[in-house]
């Protein structure tokens, strides 16, 4: 890991900032931060938020990486 420690926060805006300037995904922003940070993959899930995190999920679920939410209306 960087000398530097990483707070949720910080990494979570770090995120939001990386998706701002590339227009890119949150699985994306994520990977690429992460790279970016030196950070190992096992630290990145204790530095999401929790409004990251159900991003996250939800482009996995709209890729068929996840199960589709069964919370979700059916409305197109």
């Amino acid at each position: 890991m960087n000398n530097i420690e990483l707070s949720k926060q910080e990494f979570s805006k770090k995120i939001e900032n990386y998706i701002e300037i590339n227009k890119s995904s949150y699985i994306d922003a994520t990977v690429a931060i992460s790279e970016i940070e030196n950070l190992d993959y096992s630290v990145i899930a204790k530095l999401l938020t929790r409004p990251i995190l159900e991003k996250i999920q939800e482009e996995g679920r709209g890729l068929n990486l996840l199960p589709k939410s069964k919370n979700k209306l059916p409305f197109a």
